[in-house]
């Protein structure tokens, strides 16, 4: 019993010992690169600005162009909507103004629900 305890002991000391020398081992990889990644981020950094102000630009390049556009055609609905199918009550959903029928053979309209 006493020896299976000790080589126990003894392996899992073998174990432990190889574990801290990989580790310390990994340490210095990572020092290094983080020295470098440092560099080359700073360097980076400053491109990435000059591209997304290029990018900004030119988005409000865009946005300025769809308000234009908008505009243009904001005003030519504003122009058909002077229309008198759209601006007199009496046309009331029809394209043309419906004829005014005698009492006894007036007709329910479809378009507009209306008996005329």
């Amino acid at each position: 019993m006493r020896i299976l305890t000790l080589s126990f002991l003894g392996l899992f000391f073998l174990l432990v010992s190889n574990d801290t020398a990989a580790q310390s081992s990994r340490e210095s990889e990572v020092k290094a690169a983080s020295s470098t990644s440092s560099q080359i981020f700073s360097t980076k950094k400053k491109g990435s600005k000059k591209a997304y102000n290029q990018q900004y630009d030119q988005s409000i390049k865009d946005y300025e162009k769809l308000m234009k556009a908008n505009k243009k055609k904001y005003r030519k609905m504003a122009k058909g909507m002077e229309k008198p199918q759209y601006s007199d009550p009496t046309y009331f959903g029809h394209k043309k103004k419906p004829k005014k029928r005698p009492k006894g053979k007036r007709k329910f309209c479809d378009e507009c629900g209306i008996v005329h």
